[in-house]
C-alpha cells in the first residue's frame, strides 16, 4: 500500500516555496509515495484527514497560523504521522507560535552574513545511520543560528563563527544542522539546508532531505496500535493536566 504525504507550500516568496515543494514531490514520487501538495494553511483544517497520512512536510516561511490548525498537525504527528522539512520552511514558519517550535525542535535566530556564506557541514557519528555514507561537505548559503531544543539528537552540524559579528567573542559553538526528535509517537526530521532550490537540489542536501522523509514517514507503521502520550500532571501532581496543544497556563 502507498504511503501517502501532504506538501503545504508558501509564506515568504525569498525562500522559493513553490520550487522547493516541487522539488520535495519529485524526491517523493521517486520512492512511490502518493504526494498531495497544498499552498493554503486550511490543508491542516482535517484533523481525521492528517492522521490518515504517513508525512507531513511543511514549507511555510514568516507566517501566521491559528492555533486550531497547530493542534491539527501535532495531534496528527502524535499519533504516529511523521513531520519533515527544512530551513525557514519548517523552523522559522510561525514565530508567534510557541506549541509549533516544541514539536519541530528548534526556532531560526540569525544567519550572520546573510545570504553567500561558505561553511562546513560536518556529519556526526551517532545512534542514527540516517547520514551513513554522507562525508562532510561545503556549503554557500545561509549559515543558521537556531535555538534548539535540547532533546534532539543531531546528525550533523555546523561551526560558529564564521563571519564577524556581536557573537563572534563567545566560545565556538557546533550548530546543529540536521536532526532528529520524536513528538508523542511520531517522527520529526529537520534539516536547516535549503534556502533556495539550487541548494536543495545539491547531491548531499537532497539525498539528506529523502532520508528523512523515508524514515519520518515509516514510524506510522512501526507504531500502529501504540497508545499516542499526550500532556500529563507532572511533580507534585499539582501541575495543570493538559489533553492537548494551546491550553494556557
Amino acid at each position: 500500500m502507498k504511503k501517502k504525504a501532504l506538501i503545504v507550500w508558501g509564506g515568504w516568496d525569498g525562500h522559493e516555496p513553490e520550487q522547493v515543494a516541487s522539488i520535495f514531490q519529485g524526491i517523493l514520487q521517486e520512492e512511490n509515495v502518493e504526494v498531495e501538495v497544498s499552498d493554503t494553511l486550511e490543508a491542516y483544517a482535517d484533523p481525521e484527514k492528517l492522521k490518515s497520512l504517513d508525512l507531513i512536510i511543511p514549507h511555510w516561511t514568516m507566517g501566521e497560523i491559528e492555533k486550531n490548525l497547530v493542534n491539527n498537525i501535532s495531534e496528527a504527528v502524535m499519533s504516529g504521522v511523521g513531520i519533515a522539512g527544512c530551513h525557514g520552511g519548517m523552523c522559522d514558519s510561525f514565530r508567534n507560535n510557541v506549541d509549533w517550535q516544541f514539536m519541530t525542535g528548534g526556532n531560526w535566530v540569525a544567519h550572520p552574513g546573510n545570504d553567500g556564506v561558505e561553511y562546513m557541514v560536518n556529519i556526526k557519528h551517532s545512534s542514527s545511520g540516517l547520514l551513513e555514507g554522507i562525508e562532510d561537505f561545503k556549503v554557500v548559503s545561509e549559515q543558521y543560528y537556531l535555538h534548539v531544543d535540547p532533546a534532539v539528537e543531531v546528525l550533523a552540524t555546523t561551526r560558529f563563527p564564521v563571519v564577524v559579528g556581536p557573537h563572534s567573542l563567545n566560545t565556538p559553538v557546533d550548530m546543529p544542522v540536521v536532526w532528529t526528535k520524536r513528538w508523542g509517537l511520531g517522527r520529526v526530521f529537520y534539516s536547516s539546508l535549503g534556502h533556495v532550490a539550487n541548494v536543495v537540489t545539491m547531491p548531499q542536501v537532497t539525498q539528506i532531505m529523502r532520508n528523512g522523509f523515508l524514515w519520518a514517514a515509516e514510524g506510522k507503521g512501526l507504531y500502529k496500535g501504540m497508545k499516542a502520550p499526550t500532556y500529563g500532571a507532572v511533580g507534585n501532581g499539582n501541575n495543570r493536566v493538559y489533553s492537548g496543544m494551546g491550553d494556557s497556563n
